[in-house]
C-alpha cells in the first residue's frame, strides 16, 4: 500500500483552507532542524502552510512516522519521480521538499496510518544520513522570499490570480464567500501561489516545478498559467454538461406539453391535430379507388395507427407503410396513343431498320385499339451489346405515350430486390417492381427489365424465380410484394427485357416472353445511322456547328471498317466522336472551316488501323477453298487451306479451331473418304498420307458448324489437285451423306461477300427464306446459289486444270 493524499469532500476544501489561513499565524516559531527523517509520497506535492491528512501503508514510511513522533514532530515530505516505485531510493525523491510538522496521529484497523500534517517551509536534501530502518536526510531549508516593491504589475497578477479562482469555484458551483474572503486577505505573492497551488488539480511534475520555484513572482505566474488552463477545461466542462442539461429538458418538456395539450383539447371536445393528420390519411384512401381487398388492409391498419402513442417505432413504420399504399397508383393510367401511323413515324424516326421490332409493336397498337382490355406483352430483346436495345424501349414507350421505367438487374442476387422485405425487419421496403409503379405513377407504364440474362442467386434467393410472376400475364394482376402483402395488378404494364444471350435465362421464365432478335447491324445499315444519328449527335455533343464538318459515305465505311469491329454502334460513335473533337479544337484555335473529313486525313486523326480484313486472294491453289464466317462484329471471308504430307494418316487441325468446328473436319474427312473411287483415289492413300488443315487467323479463336462445306472443298481440291474458284464462297453444315444442312447468319455472311467481290456465294437450301432479309440492291450485285448435297457444290466451285 502507498502513501497518499486522503480523498475530501468540497466541504473539507473550505475546511482546508480556513485552517490553512489560521495555521499562518500559528506557525510554530521554533528553529527547524537541519537534520530529520523523509517521508516519500506518490501522487501529492505538498506546499508551505498546506494542512492535509495522508495515508501511510509501506512499512519504511510507517517507521519514518514513528521516529518523527518519538522526537520532534518534524518530517521532510518529498514526492518520487516516478509514482510505480513501491521503494524508493534516494534517486527516485525529488531533491526539493517541504518540511512539516505531524499534527495528529490515528491508526486504521487494516494496520495503516492516517496522519495530518502541516507544511512549514521548503528544504533541499544536502545529504542521505541513513535508508534503513527509514530514510533520514541533511537539509537546507529554504527561506522565503518577500516581493518588497510591489508595482502595478504585480498587484495586478496579484488580482488576476484571485479573480481567476473565483471563476473555477463559480463553473464548478462552489458558495465562494468564504474561500474568496481568505484569498483577498492574503496580499504576499507567494503565500498566495502556495495557497492556490495546493488546491489546484495539476500534475505532479507541474506542482513539483511550482514548489521549487523560490522567485514569489515567478511562481504566481506559473500558478496563474494553471488557473487559465483550468478555466478553460472547467468552461468547457460546464459547457457539455449544460448541452446534455438542455438535450434532456427539451425532450421532458416537449413530453409534457404534448400530454398538456391532450387534456386541453379532450376537455375541449376538439379533434384538431392529430385526429386531423388521421382523417386526412382516411380521405386520402377513399379517393384511391382501392380494390375492396386493399382497402380492407388500409383501414386496419390505419385504426392500429390511431390507437398507437405517436413516438412508438411501429407508429412510424405503420405510416410509413400507408404512405406506400396512397403514393402507388391503382387507378390512374395515361391514354394510349391509338394514332397506329403517328406511332410508326415516331419508331422510324428514332431507330433506323428494325423492322419486325417496330411490327410487333404496331400490332400491339393495332389490337389495344379494338381490345382496349388486352393484356399487357411480354417481349425480350436479344441481341449483342450496342444494337440499341435499350433505347427502343424509351422509343416505344414514346411512342404508346406512357411513362418508362428501366430498372437494370444487372448482378441482382437477393430475392427481395424483387418482391421486398417483409414489415418485421428494420429497414424494411417494397421492392423493385412496386418501387417502379410509384416512380411512373401510372398503372400502364412500359417497365424495361434490362440485363435480364445477368441476374444471379445465392443464399438470399434466386430473383429469376420471383419474376415468374411479374413476368406471366395469367399471374402478374394479383402480384403480391412482402412488404404491401396485399395483391397489385401488373397486367396493364408492359414488360420489355433486354438481354444479350438466351442460354443463362431460365427456361420457365424464357417461355414467358416473346423473343424479338435484333442481329448486328451490317455495313451498310452503320452507314446510314452513323450519317442519320451518330454524326448529328457528336457535332452537337462537341459543340459544332452542324455544317462545319462533313464526311462521305466511304469515309464511315472506312471508319466502321478499319477502326471497329462490333456489332452494335457504341465504338463507332466514340471513333465519330473522337474525330469531332479535333476538330473542336481547331476551331477552339482559331480555324473557321467548314471542314470535310477525307481518308488520308483520317489516319492522322485516329492513327493508324486497328483491324485489318482478310484480303480475298485472286488466284488460289489447290487445298483452299474461300468460306463465310459470322462473329459478333459481322460477317467475315474465311480461306481454308488442306495440305497433303506422307504419315500415317493422321488428321492434323490447326487455327484454334473450337469443338463443333473440329468435329466438323472429321466429318469432312470421313465424307471424302467415301468419295475416293469416284474421285479416283488409291484405296491406301489415307493410310500412307496425313492431311493437315489450317484456318488462317490463328490466333482468333474459331468455332461452329457452318465451314463444313468448305472443310470438304479445300479436301477435295487437294485429293484432286483441281484449284477452287476463287470468286466463290459458301456456307453450310455438312453431314457423313454429304447433305448441306442450314446455318446462321446469312445475311452478314452475304453482305461480307459482296464487300470483298465475291461473284457467286453457295448457300443451303432450307436457308433461302433468309434471302428475303437481304436488300435488293445488294441481291443484284451477286448471285446466290441454293444446294441440298455436297455434290452439287464441287462442280460449281472446281476449275479444270489443262
Amino acid at each position: 500500500m502507498g502513501d497518499s493524499k486522503m480523498p475530501i469532500s468540497e466541504n473539507e476544501n473550505i475546511e482546508e483552507v480556513s485552517e490553512q489561513a489560521e495555521a499562518e499565524t500559528n506557525l510554530s516559531q521554533n528553529e527547524i532542524p537541519t537534520t530529520m527523517p523523509v517521508l516519500a509520497v506518490r501522487d501529492i506535492v505538498v506546499f508551505n502552510y498546506m494542512i492535509l491528512p495522508l495515508f501511510v501503508g509501506r512499512e519504511k514510511s510507517i517507521q519514518t512516522v514513528d521516529a518523527a513522533l518519538n522526537s520532534n514532530r518534524y518530517v521532510l515530505i518529498c514526492t518520487q519521480k516516478d509514482e510505480s516505485v513501491e521503494d524508493p531510493g534516494p534517486e527516485d525523491l525529488y531533491e526539493i521538499g517541504t518540511v512539516a510538522m505531524i499534527m495528529r496521529m490515528l491508526k486504521m484497523p487494516d494496520g495503516r496510518l492516517k496522519v495530518l500534517v502541516q507544511g512549514l517551509s521548503r528544504a533541499r536534501i544536502t545529504e542521505f544520513v541513513q535508508t534503513e530502518p527509514y530514510d533520514k536526510v541533511h537539509l537546507e531549508i529554504i527561506d522565503e522570499q518577500v516581493v518588497e516593491h510591489a508595482g502595478p504589475q504585480e498587484e495586478a497578477l496579484l488580482r488576476s490570480v484571485k479573480e481567476q479562482s473565483e471563476k473555477i469555484l463559480t463553473l464548478r458551483g462552489i458558495d465562494t464567500g468564504e474561500i474568496m474572503s481568505v484569498l483577498d486577505s492574503v496580499n504576499e505573492h507567494g503565500r498566495l501561489a502556495d495557497l492556490v497551488a495546493s488546491n489546484l488539480r495539476m500534475k505532479t511534475s507541474e506542482a513539483q516545478r511550482i514548489l521549487e520555484c523560490q522567485d514569489p513572482l515567478e511562481r504566481l505566474t506559473l500558478v496563474n498559467a494553471q488557473l487559465v488552463k483550468e478555466v478553460e477545461v472547467a468552461s468547457m466542462q460546464a459547457k457539455i454538461q449544460s448541452m446534455a442539461k438542455e438535450g434532456m429538458d427539451k425532450a421532458q418538456r416537449e413530453y409534457f406539453l404534448r400530454e398538456q395539450l391532450k387534456a386541453i383539447r379532450k376537455e375541449l371536445g376538439d379533434k384538431g391535430g392529430e385526429n386531423e393528420e388521421f382523417e386526412e390519411l382516411r380521405r386520402s384512401l377513399q379517393s384511391l379507388g382501392l380494390p375492396k381487398k386493399v382497402k380492407k388492409e388500409a383501414e386496419k391498419q390505419l385504426s392500429r395507427l390511431e390507437a398507437m402513442h405517436p413516438e412508438s417505432s411501429e407508429s412510424t413504420i405503420l405510416r410509413t407503410y400507408l404512405d406506400w399504399i396512397i403514393d402507388l397508383p391503382w387507378k390512374k393510367s395515361s391514354r394510349d396513343r391509338l394514332d397506329i401511323k403517328e406511332a410508326g413515324r415516331i419508331l422510324n424516326e428514332d431507330h433506323y431498320n428494325l423492322e419486325k421490332v417496330k411490327e410487333r409493336i404496331l400490332e400491339y397498337l393495332s389490337v389495344r385499339k379494338l381490345n382496349p382490355s388486352m393484356k399487357g406483352p411480354i417481349l425480350c430483346f436479344v441481341g449483342p451489346p450496342g444494337v440499341g436495345k435499350t433505347s427502343l424501349g424509351k422509343s416505344i414507350a414514346r411512342a404508346l405515350g406512357r411513362k418508362f421505367v428501366r430498372m437494370s438487374l444487372g448482378g441482382m442476387r437477393d430475392e427481395a430486390e424483387i418482391r421486398g422485405h417483409r414489415r418485421t425487419y428494420i429497414g424494411a421496403m417494397p421492392g423493385r417492381i412496386i418501387q417502379a409503379m410509384k416512380d411512373a405513377a401510372t398503372v400502364n407504364p412500359v417497365i424495361m427489365l434490362d440485363e435480364i440474362d445477368k441476374l444471379g442467386s445465392d443464399f438470399r434467393g434466386d430473383p429469376s424465380s420471383a419474376l415468374l410472376e411479374v413476368l406471366d400475364p395469367e399471374q402478374n394482376n394479383s402480384f403480391s410484394d412482402h412488404y404491401m402483402n396485399v395483391p397489385y395488378d401488373l397486367s396493364k404494364v408492359m414488360f420489355i427485357c433486354t438481354a444479350n444471350m438466351l442460354d443463362t435465362i431460365p427456361s420457365a421464365l424464357l417461355d414467358r416472353m416473346e423473343v424479338i432478335r435484333i442481329p448486328g447491324y451490317t455495313e451498310q445499315e452503320k452507314i446510314a445511322i452513323a450519317r442519320r444519328y451518330l454524326l448529328t449527335r457528336q457535332i452537337k455533343e462537341n459543340g459544332l456547328d452542324e455544317d462545319i464538318l462533313s464526311m462521305s459515305d466511304a469515309v464511315l465505311a472506312e471508319i466502321i471498317r478499319n477502326y471497329t469491329r462490333e456489332a452494335g454502334l457504341r465504338n463507332l460513335e466514340r471513333e465519330i466522336g473522337a474525330v469531332c473533337r479535333k476538330y473542336a479544337r481547331k476551331v477552339a484555335e482559331g480555324s473557321k472551316g467548314p471542314f470535310r473529313l477525307t481518308s488520308s486525313a483520317l489516319i492522322k486523326l485516329l492513327g493508324q488501323p486497328k483491324f485489318i480484313d482478310e484480303e480475298r486472294e485472286k488466284t488460289m491453289p489447290a487445298g483452299v477453298a474461300l468460306g463465310l464466317a459470322w462473329t459478333p462484329y459481322g460477317g467475315e471471308i474465311l480461306h481454308i487451306e488442306c495440305s497433303l504430307l506422307p504419315g500415317k494418316g493422321k488428321l492434323i487441325l490447326t487455327g484454334k479451331l473450337g469443338e463443333v468446328m473440329k468435329e466438323s473436319a472429321q466429318a469432312a474427312l470421313s465424307y471424302a473418304r467415301s468419295k475416293t473411287k469416284t474421285l479416283q483415289i488409291a484405296e491406301d492413300f489415307f493410310d500412307t498420307h496425313d492431311i493437315h488443315i489450317h484456318v488462317p487467323a490463328g490466333a482468333t479463336p474459331k468455332d461452329g458448324p457452318s465451314a463444313g462445306v468448305t472443310l470438304v472443298t479445300a479436301l477435295l481440291s487437294a485429293l484432286t489437285d483441281h484449284p477452287v474458284a476463287s470468286d466463290v464462297a459458301m456456307t453450310g453444315e455438312i453431314t457423313l451423306r454429304g447433305r448441306v444442312m442450314p446455318v446462321g447468319g446469312i445475311k452478314e455472311k452475304i453482305l461480307a461477300a459482296v464487300s470483298q467481290g465475291v461473284k457467286k456465294v453457295l448457300i443451303p437450301a432450307r436457308n433461302a427464306h433468309d434471302l428475303d432479309e437481304i436488300p435488293k440492291e445488294l441481291r443484284k450485285r451477286i448471285k446466290v446459289k441454293t444446294v441440298e448435297t455436297m455434290d452439287e457444290i464441287w462442280p460449281e466451285v472446281r476449275i479444270d486444270v489443262a
